[in-house]
């Protein structure tokens, strides 16, 4: 079983057509409208960010049963049913804690195989599960030890290929792991401190990739001896766009994307003896970033690319019927997410900006579509945001690829501008190596309902733009990446959307340091901040990787700074918004997981220790249970009800008040701040009495 579907963010490291005075934006289907505010009703903050009805759906490779994540007890867990007859749907998993976010099909079809951590520690451990007993066995039972799935393949149905870090917490070995017994046979020492191998469709690794001390990388081939040796350089400008990520059935072809000698990084194949690189196609506007291939051939079938909006493209001439029937039928952000060992019937996904995701099953022999589930009904008879596209232009000249989405009675004349001007929440995504999408965001939702616009800019360093917008970004944390933020708000108030004293920033991981960088380096630009587990200091970051992330450490030093020279110390200390902490006037409200691998728990006990010493206001929320953000219900609900409250107070919205349900079932602690949320304080004192009554 190929993985047939690549997505090509290279480094998603989370630690996801107008110029200023032109006319307003590409993408939006709104249209005028009459509402008031009175007419859309408030959405519960349950219907947009708890856990989806049913959402991931996969195909098995027989075709016969789709399966999909729902909730059990308001745990997530894998559930089959046969296709067509969701009346009869089961589970199969029992977790009880965090619930399962990666799962998938294994190539024999008996077996789902799926991701779990221990209280986000990112420490995963693969699960195979009986799709007809669910007996469920830990094919990788190591304690502080992350296992990665490398590779599946219908030549070898019952084995899997797992990178395990158990021998050297820096570098993966590779092993080939049988789903039946659990035994596993070494394949390869990573002596060679390799950073990742793709395989073919035997099981045998074909490619290897290793980075270089410049910031580049390095794609190795077996020699005669069955040594790895060089056959194709990445150089540093090129490593964020370029990559090898699968070998075709002749176990001499590899696919992937290549901007050398170009911006965009355009679909390639790589003959592998030769090095020989042939285009497949390409887009002078944006990188491709998928491809879909043949699930047993690897052969290359079509690829999407993401400008304003996601567009896919057939490349095999026995395709172009069903991608031109997929793009007739559905809008928006389309992927596909499945398809059978026979490749008639695939799995898609669809969403759009004003409605959350829809999955559908799709048959090839008749170019059908078979709506599977809503991932939220809960939302249906609702009044949902509608979004436009816009191209904001940079101080430097740069384009940026920006999304606003307005309340939905504000919009008077269906052009993406509001008829007067709002409160306006810039919502900064993470990554930074990521970027925002025409698509549905339960947040963005959340945010609009309740009186907001909301701007989404895909500053420098977003990916999907070609290697001259992400490599615009090197050494610009706090400062070019921030003048793009400013720039996108500057426009929003110059073209009537919002003023200059109503304009709060918020984010999580990258955006989560964007928010603190508002915060501190503009700090009378922002009225408030929500930061969610984002790095206040940039040196104990980068000083305190997980050790996996030991090849990756080059990467860092030239695009943020590096913590090993005097020099980068020193501008790593620049651009870190604790050490302007003293400078924060407006409210800050920071949401941490306690186990958060990638941004500690010290990045949050820093800044808030440090503006505890300045006597400025603070609002500190922890998850003893929650890693790189949260993923526990409760948890996840529990914060944004605090988020609700604490933007309507300092930018006039809409909310629901909290009460003491909001926060039942979630670890929240509030160590600082909870007196500052108005209804915080009382619905924690609420819950503790509750808990006390019940112990008794």
């Amino acid at each position: 079983m190929r993985s047939s579907l690549t997505s090509l963010t290279v480094l998603g490291l989370a630690i996801g057509l107008i110029g200023c005075g032109g006319p307003p934006g590409d993408g939006g289907d709104a249209a005028p409208v009459t509402l008031t505010q009175a007419d859309v009703e408030l959405i519960p903050r349950a219907a947009l960010l708890g856990n989806p009805e049913r959402f991931r759906g996969r195909i098995s490779p027989d075709g016969s049963t789709v399966s999909f994540l729902a909730p059990v007890d308001g745990v997530q867990n894998v559930w089959v049913a046969p296709l067509g007859d969701f009346a009869a749907a089961r589970v199969i998993t029992h977790d009880t804690n965090r619930g399962i976010s990666v799962y998938f099909w294994a190539a024999d079809g008996d077996h789902v195989l799926y991701l779990q951590d221990q209280g986000g520690n990112e420490n995963w451990q693969v699960h195979a599960v009986n799709v007809v007993t669910a007996e469920d066995r830990n094919l990788t039972p190591l304690e502080g030890v992350q296992a990665r799935i490398l590779a599946t393949s219908y030549s070898h149905p019952n084995d899997i290929l797992v990178g395990l870090n158990d021998r050297n917490p820096q570098w993966h070995d590779v092993y080939r792991l049988n789903i039946e017994t659990g035994e596993r046979e070494l394949v390869e020492q990573n002596d060679s401190e390799m950073a990742g191998f793709v395989a073919d469709t035997e099981l045998e690794l074909r490619v290897a990739l290793k980075n270089t001390p410049d910031g580049g990388s390095e794609a190795y081939r077996r020699d005669a001896d069955g040594d790895w040796e060089s056959f194709f350089s990445i150089p540093p400008d090129d490593a964020l766009t370029t990559a090898i990520v699968e070998v075709a059935a002749d176990g001499t072809t590899a696919h992937g994307v290549d901007s050398r000698d170009r911006d965009t990084a355009a679909l390639v194949a790589v003959d592998i003896p030769t090095g020989e690189v042939t285009i497949l196609a390409d887009d002078d506007r944006a990188d491709v970033e998928q491809i879909l291939t043949h699930p047993v051939t690897g052969e290359v079938l079509a690829y999407a690319v993401n400008y304003t909006k996601m567009e896919w493209i057939a490349v095999a001439e026995d395709v172009e019927a069903d991608i031109a029937a997929i793009n007739e039928q559905l809008g928006g952000y389309v992927l596909v997410l499945g398809q059978t060992q026979a490749n008639d019937k695939w799995i898609l996904y669809s969403d759009e900006p004003n409605a959350p995701g829809h999955y559908y099953a799709y048959d090839r022999s008749d170019k059908s579509l078979s709506l599977l589930f809503n991932t939220r009904p809960a939302l249906d008879g609702y009044t949902l945001a509608t979004a436009t596209a816009h191209v904001i232009p940079a101080r430097d000249g740069l384009n940026l690829i920006s999304y606003l989405t307005l309340p939905a009675w504000i919009d008077a004349g269906g052009d993406g501008i509001p008829s007067e001007p709002v409160p306006m929440v810039l919502l900064v995504h993470g990554g930074p190596w990521a970027r925002d999408t025409y698509s549905f965001g339960g947040i963005t939702q959340l945010l609009a309902n309740r009186g907001y616009a909301v701007l989404q800019v895909n500053f420098r360093g977003s990916t999907g733009f070609g290697k001259s917008f992400v490599n615009a970004s090197d050494l610009e944390w706090g400062e070019a990446m921030h003048d793009d933020l400013i720039d996108a708000v500057d426009w929003a108030i110059a073209q009537g959307v919002t003023a200059e004293d109503t304009v709060a920033i918020m984010g999580g991981s990258y955006g989560g340091y964007a928010t603190l960088a508002g915060m501190t380096f503009t700090p009378e630009r922002f009225a408030a901040g929500v930061d969610i587990v984002g790095p206040s200091n940039l040196e104990t970051l980068l000083n305190s990787i997980p050790p996996y992330w030991t090849s990756l450490l080059e990467i860092f030093a030239k695009r943020v700074g590096d913590p090993r020279t005097e020099e980068g110390k020193a501008l790593l200390a620049e651009r870190s918004p604790l050490f302007k902490a003293d400078q924060i006037v407006r409210p800050l409200l920071v949401g941490q997981g306690a186990n958060d691998p990638r941004v500690k728990q010290a990045e949050a006990d820093q800044i808030v220790a440090a503006m505890r010493s300045n006597d400025l206001p603070v609002t500190y929320v922890i998850y003893p249970d929650e890693g790189h953000g949260f993923q526990r219900q409760p948890n996840n609900l529990s914060f944004f009800a605090i988020t609700d409250v604490f933007l309507a107070s300092h930018l006039g919205g809409r909310y629901q008040p909290i009460e003491a349900a909001d926060l039942e079932g979630s670890s929240l602690q509030v160590p600082e701040g909870a007196e500052l949320i108005p209804g915080l304080a009382e619905a924690l004192a609420a819950g503790e009495a509750a808990e006390e009554e019940v112990a008794e």
